[in-house]
């Protein structure tokens, strides 16, 4: 059981940078796969990231293209999303969302626990 709370969405230019964070409750952080997801408006759910932090696999959306990093501070129960040279594709409502375990993809279907959301709006 985890219960999850991003922050950091904001409204940002063209070409520019946010940070989302993901925290996280509970005891047993080292045990969930936390994976960052997105769905702009009538488009299906993707998966952005996702990190292991039990076996450190890391996967990326392959419309990321290297603009994207992402992190986890165990001690602080936190993942984040780096989120650089950003463009009015990544206009989206970002969530965070965690599995009990490993997953072998970052499938929003293979999600057990979510966040309710930030907006991240890139203007042009």
């Amino acid at each position: 059981e985890v219960q999850l709370v991003e922050s950091g969405g904001a409204l940002v230019q063209a070409g520019g940078s946010v940070r989302l964070s993901c925290a996280a409750s509970g005891c047993t952080f080292d045990d969930y796969t936390i994976g960052w997801f997105r769905q702009a408006p009538g488009k299906e759910r993707e998966g952005v990231s996702c990190i292991g932090n039990s076996d450190g696999d890391i996967y990326y959306g392959d419309f990321v293209k290297c603009r994207f990093t992402i992190s986890s501070d165990n001690a602080k129960n936190t993942v984040y999303l780096q989120m650089n040279s950003l463009n009015a594709e990544d206009t989206d409502v970002y969530y965070c969302a965690a599995h009990y375990g490993v997953v072998g993809a970052c499938d929003y279907y293979d999600m057990d626990y979510w966040g309710k959301g930030t907006l991240v709006t890139v203007s042009s």
